[in-house]
């Protein structure tokens, strides 16, 4: 078997209208699908529900799932909020900051631009309260084929003694050729 891409990743929102109109809004996402039904498919459970499906580029969807009859929303508390996001890729800078620009105007809080040496990118919540992050792509090939000889070492190192590993320490200094 070889995963061709992911077919669809789903989240929980509290207004599947407002969500579709949200992210068609100030992501420029289509709406592609809406499935409801009675009952859950897979385990038969009497549990209405409003599925959702928007394009999210490159053949991948998002998708988002509206329960009236569950609880309210909530998250978990374990994890930071800075954690659990949704990032999507960006043709440029000049995207991500007119992007930036745009989500301020319509009085989104936004984190960032946010140099991660590789990617630079924003952080913000939707109307949900999910954190999305945009990215735009900074890397040389010499950076990824650097990163890339030294990800096994870094994964084992970090699998034995749970201390970020030094391999890539060069993304985060301020000298870049150093390293």
């Amino acid at each position: 078997m070889a995963i061709e891409r992911i077919h669809h990743v789903a989240y929980r929102c509290r207004d599947a209208k407002e969500t579709v109109e949200w992210y068609g809004r100030h992501l420029g996402m289509g709406f592609v699908l809406a499935i409801a039904e009675d009952q859950v498919p897979s385990t038969h459970a009497p549990d209405p529900y409003m599925h959702v499906f928007l394009d999210a580029g490159g053949g991948n969807v998002l998708a988002f799932f509206e329960l009236p009859n569950s609880p309210p929303m909530g998250r978990d508390e374990a994890t930071p909020t800075w954690v659990q996001h949704l990032a999507f890729k960006v043709g440029s800078i000049d995207e991500l900051e007119a992007t930036k620009a745009r989500l301020e105007a319509a009085g989104i809080e936004v984190v960032g631009v946010t140099d991660h040496t590789i990617f630079r990118s924003i952080y913000f919540f939707d109307c949900n309260g999910h954190r999305v992050e945009l990215a735009a792509d900074t890397a040389t090939p010499e950076m990824r084929a650097k990163l890339d000889g030294v990800k096994w070492a870094m994964l084992d190192e970090w699998s034995r003694t749970r201390r970020a590993p030094r391999h890539a320490a060069w993304m985060h200094e301020k000298e870049l050729g150093s390293a």
